[in-house]
């Protein structure tokens, strides 16, 4: 495998930083665009080919969105109320490996608590699982599945430990770029759900 040069790393830094801000600028703007009655409507429930591959009794990880971010509460919702079991991203300090808990009712917020990054996360008390596939958030994405992240690394260090979960970006169509400075440890996604597409086979 050949090694990029520390030049050329720090140049797909930059790079990325600088995609990183352009994409959450058109992404804010996006939904602060959409009718509240929209907002409602997307993200209702999972696609129904990628359902089928999570049968009852699937423990799916999700994550608590942000302002921004593309809603997973829905899809939790359904995902519970269909016979799946739920697991969230949980740090136990800022910097520290992300690992998932069990999250057992997505129905009520008050069992959560706001981690270091500011998103809900379960208690500290809640088990530590593995979930079988795991919908992850995306700053922008590629048709092939190349997800660029909020920049910490936190869920390519954590699919890369465990290569078997199925990991399925959300993001909002206008997320989605031709392509993205892919580097090393990059994990692509195995498929990208927006409002109103689903690209497959991504990995």
């Amino acid at each position: 495998m050949v090694v990029p040069s520390p030049i050329l790393q720090e140049a797909r830094v930059t790079e990325k930083q600088e995609l990183r801000a352009k994409l959450r600028t058109i992404r804010r703007e996006y939904v602060f665009a959409l009718p509240e009655a929209m907002r409602g409507l997307v993200f209702h429930r999972p696609p129904a080919s990628l359902a089928t591959l999570m049968p009852e009794g699937t423990l799916v990880g999700l994550y608590h969105a942000t302002e921004f971010e593309a809603p997973t509460a829905a899809y939790a919702r359904w995902f519970f109320e269909n016979g799946r079991n739920l697991a969230l991203p949980w740090f136990a300090e800022r910097g520290s490996p992300m690992i998932f808990r069990s999250w057992d009712n997505p129905f009520d917020d008050d069992t959560l608590v706001v981690g270091p990054y500011g998103a809900l996360q379960p208690a500290a008390d809640a088990e530590e699982v593995v979930p079988a596939a795991a919908f992850v958030p995306l700053v922008g994405f590629t048709a092939e599945g190349h997800r660029l992240g909020q920049g910490g690394g936190h869920y390519d260090r954590w699919v890369g430990e465990h290569p078997g979960v199925r990991s399925i970006g959300l993001g909002w169509d206008c997320q989605q770029v031709d392509e993205l400075p892919v580097e090393p440890h990059d994990r692509p996604l195995a498929a990208v759900v927006t409002q109103t597409q689903l690209y497959e086979g991504a990995a």
